[in-house]
């Protein structure tokens, strides 16, 4: 066994609650640097936002800085300069998770598929998601998602197809479950009000009610996460060391279960915080200038 793995499983079942600062720190630099399964990856810099324009040197700058920690990416957008990042992943040996976005706005939802479908026949999709939190959103309604992702499933059928959305939305809505090839499961504590100390509690029984309802079907965690700054919600108190506890016992179980987890997320955006208030700007493994927080 080496050096690296050995470090490694002593660091399995430690109660991160009885750890500090410093010792959070060097046990996730281990965790990390024995590599993740998954990362959900934007290429927005700072000042950026969803339409602005990107570049492949920035895409290739930002994947530079995380392919040496991760086998997976996951993609949001196959439009406005997105449907780059599967072809540069690729160069980086990165198996990847593409995303059609979803939402209201018919000749943007077209775009989308048909960029997902070219993208998937090219070569540079494993697994493709048809929407993301689409019915959480309201903005379709359920037989035009279906339509969808029947749309994608007959034009790419040696491909996993599948919808990521919060896992309880697959209890609730069977007929999506039932075309997907694969469920796509966003798991967060931190957004139901869970408590540092239990979220990994919580976050295994969202992944086992998502995992009931696929009824046998492989479930992916796309999305999960822990802010470093920001404004508590109930029990849920975003902080440095807080966010440190998270990645470390979310990894893990990821590790000791072979969950396939995408962490949320590769860096901080400030953009987010029009939609998710404080918290949205902090939830990167890098802050906005590409640093390691930890």
């Amino acid at each position: 066994m080496s050096y690296r793995k050995e470090k490694y499983r002593s660091l399995l079942g430690v109660d991160t609650n009885l750890l500090g600062e410093k010792e959070l720190q060097k046990m996730s630099q281990s965790i990390l640097e024995d590599g993740m399964h998954g990362l959900c990856f934007s290429p927005y810099e700072e000042g950026q936002e969803p339409g602005d324009p990107i570049s492949e040197a920035q895409i290739r700058r930002k994947l530079e800085i995380i392919a040496p920690y991760t086998k997976w990416i996951r993609t949001f957008s196959c439009t406005e300069g997105n449907e780059q990042i599967p072809r540069l992943a690729k160069e980086y040996g990165l198996k990847t998770l593409v995303g059609a976005w979803l939402g209201d706005d018919a000749q943007v939802n077209e775009d989308e598929i048909e960029g997902l479908i070219t993208l998937s026949k090219a070569g540079f999709v494993d697994v493709a998601a048809v929407g993301n939190e689409v019915m959480y959103r309201g903005d379709l309604e359920e037989d035009e998602l279906i339509s969808f992702i029947n749309r994608v499933k007959q034009a790419i059928p040696e491909i996993p197809v599948g919808y990521v959305d919060a896992y309880y939305e697959f209890s609730d809505r069977p007929r999506i479950t039932e075309v997907c090839d694969v469920i796509l499961a966003n798991c967060y504590p931190y957004w139901e009000g869970c408590s540092l100390e239990y979220s990994l509690v919580y976050m295994k029984q969202m992944f086992y009610q998502a995992q009931a309802a696929g009824q046998g079907k492989k479930v992916i965690i796309t999305e999960t996460g822990w802010p470093s700054e920001g404004a508590s919600l109930e029990g849920a108190h975003p902080s440095y060391e807080n966010a440190l506890r998270y990645f470390i016992n979310a990894q893990n179980w990821s590790k000791q279960d072979s969950i396939e987890m995408f962490y949320f997320s590769s860096f901080d955006e400030s953009w987010k915080v029009g939609s998710e208030g404080d918290v949205g700007a902090f939830w990167g493994l890098w802050d906005k200038d590409e640093n390691l927080k930890f």
